[in-house]
């Protein structure tokens, strides 16, 4: 178990672990649908997170990792089709990680916060790169810029 862990229920802990996938089907789903392309990158972005996160956040990602193509599949079941009932319904479940993450040691909530931020851009940057190269392959201005 990660230490920063004990204090929470396993309800709390599942969520925290859930998380970077909430982030990426949240920052993936604004077209509502998730294509293959978008999947593979957010399992390989939290592959490499175990390698390249924050030391503070490795065995945090190594936990996350265990599971994420299982409750990948779990949160898009859950949450598709991507229409704003249903993403709102997603930002509630991540407000409520925000609160989990809030019962954690400072600085282990601001480095994981921060890492689920910068992964929530990358993911959105990859899902903008992909639209840009393979829809729009010429500069469009106010949409490429």
């Amino acid at each position: 178990m990660i230490k920063q862990f004990e204090k929470l229920t396993k309800a709390e802990i599942e969520l925290l672990l859930k998380a970077p996938i909430l982030v990426s089907v949240l920052a993936t789903s604004g077209d509502h649908e998730i294509s293959k392309k978008e999947k593979a990158e957010a399992v390989k972005f939290a592959h490499i997170k175990t390698f390249s996160a924050d030391p503070l956040l490795l065995p945090y990602y190594k936990e996350v990792e265990k599971n994420f193509i299982i409750y990948f599949e779990e949160i898009v079941k859950k949450y598709a089709p991507f229409d704003d009932v249903k993403r709102e319904a997603l930002k509630k479940e991540i407000d409520t990680l925000n609160t989990v993450i809030a019962k954690l040691d400072k600085q282990f909530a601001r480095t994981l916060h921060r890492s689920l931020s910068n992964y929530a851009e990358h993911v959105k940057k990859f899902d903008r790169v992909l639209l840009e190269t393979f829809i729009f392959p010429i500069p469009i201005h106010g949409l490429s810029d």
